[in-house]
């Protein structure tokens, strides 16, 4: 079958522990902001809570399943019993697993995720797997690449050259190593994006600056060569732009305190996709994707709180009237 939307990133499970004895310092801009726990004693802890079959791709897949799209993960397992629970959990989400490798004498990946207050600190570790190009029956209609290794890139590139070639549209929202990377040697990547994601703090390390207004990093990012450029900024709420000029819209007001905020950037950014995918402007595109963002961050996991289409309509019709895009 050819699917609407495959996504390509790490699968793991991550085990939300909730710390009550811990404090967060900032430096004089609120910014830098380091968790800080008593060094070489015994902390307590309030909770640990598992949730498999994470991470950036496999969420994104499981958004996209729910706004109605077909989706499948291109991810990689290890032949263990966190692998199999994983895929076991993928299929119960109604997402196809066609495309989940297991690599005999591996792990599966594991992170520790450091729930404190409504925000979270990740521990991760990326297996290393050989990772390789499905044989794809019919190109998809989109990728979306995102959390990957160092040791991938050549991995990364070939995804961008089979899009290129094969007229999918790529998605691309960088985790953490693919930053590191640098646009440089992702420059294909960059090049053969149809929409790029980050926040504010990543943006200005893809573009080496200190940059603090978003216009002109939104124009530094989409000159790197995506047509469309998403760029978050927490609290702030988030801006968009396209060919047709530059967008701010702010955060959809939480309905209660947020309990996590794991999963946010990804619920954004994949719904924002699938809405263009389904024919909405960009920049209304976007506004459905702060709509989900804001249900996922209700509940503990990122894939918990994401809604269907019908019930993001529903929640966009009860909108405030200060909801919406603003031209920058």
């Amino acid at each position: 079958m050819r699917y609407d939307f495959v996504s390509f990133g790490d699968i793991t499970t991550d085990a939300f522990i909730k710390l009550k004895d811990a404090r967060v310092n900032c430096d004089i801009n609120d910014e830098n902001c380091m968790l800080c726990v008593k060094f070489g004693q015994k902390i307590p802890f309030e909770s640990v809570t598992e949730v498999l079959a994470v991470g950036n791709g496999p969420n994104a897949a499981v958004s996209a399943h729910r706004l109605g799209l077909s989706s499948a993960p291109v991810t990689d397992i290890g032949d263990d019993r966190n692998g199999t629970d994983c895929v076991a959990a993928l299929k119960e989400r109604g997402v196809s697993t066609e495309y989940v490798r297991v690599h005999p004498g591996k792990k599966t990946n594991y992170h520790y995720v450091l729930q404190y207050e409504a925000e979270r600190t990740i521990l991760v570790k990326h297996e290393e797997f050989d990772y390789k190009m499905p044989a794809f029956s019919e190109p998809p209609k989109w990728f979306y690449l995102t959390s990957l290794p160092l040791h991938s890139i050549d991995y990364q590139l070939s995804i961008a050259k089979y899009a290129k070639e094969n007229g999918v549209k790529l998605a691309f929202q960088p985790g953490t190593f693919q930053l590191k990377l640098g646009k440089e040697k992702l420059a294909p990547v960059y090049q053969a994006s149809e929409i790029f994601f980050c926040n504010k703090e990543e943006a200005q390390q893809v573009l080496g600056t200190d940059e603090h207004d978003i216009k002109k990093l939104l124009t530094g990012v989409r000159a790197l060569g995506p047509k469309i450029v998403v760029i978050t900024d927490g609290p702030k709420g988030s801006s968009i732009m396209d060919e047709n000029g530059a967008w701010s819209a702010p955060m959809y007001p939480d309905p209660a305190p947020p309990k996590n905020r794991t999963g946010a950037g990804d619920a954004t950014a994949s719904t924002t996709v699938a809405y263009i995918e389904k024919g909405l402007e960009p920049k209304n595109a976007l506004l459905r994707g702060l709509v989900n963002a804001a249900s996922v961050v209700q509940g503990v996991g990122a894939q918990t709180g994401l809604l269907t289409d019908t019930q993001i309509e529903e929640w966009f019709a009860k909108r405030p009237p200060e909801f919406k895009t603003t031209a920058i």
